[in-house]
């Protein structure tokens, strides 16, 4: 007997959208399943945060549908959360507080679920910074907690766009190997926006290389890396060979979308 393949956790099929006459995003169509981490990469203006905020449900569409576990999106709901770039902790609450946010919004703060978050908390390296402010925290820390407040909820799908972007190349290096760690124990499904390819390259399982504006997939790359991976895998053949072959699908488009905005008048 064959086996049957599972259903996809996140089923994207002919995905359009148009900002009044202009074409964002063209026929997508992909599937994204259970615990898989899967990034997005590609030139500026193509459409990747729109993708994410409209499978949030943050965002309407004109063609196509969107569906977790087989529902159809049409709204945000709580099998997602949205980890954006700037971390938005507000600055009267803890980290504990802060972390809690979603669970409170969703009326969920059980004495259970307050274990459960103080476990979270442990688990993204903050345990006995509970009740610090964000005012005393690095911007690595910051994001930890931006991390662990989605977490919290326990979303069926993690959306993040550009988590790392704002944070020093040392400490970028820290988090991701960080977030590696926090995935293969949540078991989260991840969708991740990043322009450093060699940052999707080393997380995901997959890549997906989006094609100028319209936004569309130009390539599904699957990442044949052994898991567990430490930053030692960044110096070998493979990993230099999948770098070179995204930058190669990508580069006409960066180095186009980059000398139309010096252009622009200022």
């Amino acid at each position: 007997m064959e086996s049957v393949a599972a259903p996809a956790r996140l089923a994207v099929r002919g995905l359009t959208k148009y900002y009044d006459d202009l074409e964002v995003l063209s026929g997508i169509s992909v599937d994204v399943h259970e615990g898989e981490f899967v990034s997005i990469v590609g030139p500026s203006g193509c459409g990747k945060t729109t993708f994410l905020r409209i499978v949030d449900g943050l965002e309407p569409f004109d063609a196509g549908s969107v569906a977790i576990d087989g529902r159809n999106v049409t709204k945000p709901g709580p099998d997602r959360a949205f980890v954006f770039q700037a971390d938005a902790l507000q600055p009267w609450r803890t980290v504990w507080s802060n972390a809690a946010i979603g669970l409170e919004i969703q009326h969920r703060l059980s004495a259970e679920e307050r274990t459960k978050l103080s476990d979270l908390l442990a688990l993204v390296g903050l345990k006995g910074f509970e009740n610090y402010y964000p005012r005393q925290l690095s911007g690595g820390m910051r994001q930890r907690v931006n991390l662990a407040r989605a977490l919290a909820v326990h979303p069926e799908v993690l959306l993040m766009d550009e988590p790392f972007a704002a944070l020093d190349a040392q400490t970028r290096e820290i988090m991701q190997t960080e977030l590696l760690r926090i995935w293969s124990t949540a078991k989260s499904t991840v969708l991740f926006i990043t322009h450093q390819i060699d940052e999707a390259v080393f997380l995901s399982d997959r890549v997906l290389v989006f094609g100028r504006r319209p936004g569309r997939i130009q390539e599904d790359i699957r990442i044949d890396l052994p898991r567990p991976r430490d930053a030692s895998v960044k110096r070998t053949p493979e990993f230099t060979a999948y770098v070179g072959h995204i930058w190669g699908l990508i580069e006409t488009a960066v180095r186009e979308s980059v000398m139309e905005e010096t252009a622009l008048p200022v």
